[in-house]
């Protein structure tokens, strides 16, 4: 059975929500990657992702410049590149490369239909 993706929109006039989409992720599909986002959540990171395609390579670049690879790992960034508040400080973790991408790819599967500039909350589930 799949996980099932639940997405809630907001409506500009409740102010008192950041957020402008809820993302559900699943945990059972993506464990690893699940488990690094409850964690950088925890220790202080956001739980909102503001999209920010375009600046997802500097974002990178800035998050990973002083970690190092490792064989047979991927190094998982929360918040996200294509994410504002990803970049420089950064939560890093060293994950299987089929945890790490496959969250990735769905992710980008889910926000795909949003522009830059959405606020989506991540619900690790």
């Amino acid at each position: 059975m799949g996980s099932v993706f639940y997405e809630k929109h907001f409506d500009d006039t409740e102010t008192s929500v950041t957020a402008n989409v809820q993302l559900i992720f699943p945990a059972d599909r993506f464990p690893e990657t699940a488990q690094h986002i409850k964690d950088a959540i925890a220790s202080g990171e956001s739980a909102i992702c503001t999209i920010d395609r375009k600046g997802a390579e500097d974002n990178r670049k800035k998050s990973l410049h002083d970690v190092p690879t490792k064989k047979g790992y991927d190094r998982d960034e929360w918040p996200m590149a294509m994410c504002d508040e990803g970049g420089e400080g950064a939560d890093i973790r060293y994950i299987s490369p089929s945890d790490n991408r496959g969250a990735g790819s769905w992710v980008s599967n889910q926000v795909e239909k949003y522009p830059d500039g959405t606020k989506v909350m991540f619900i690790v589930k």
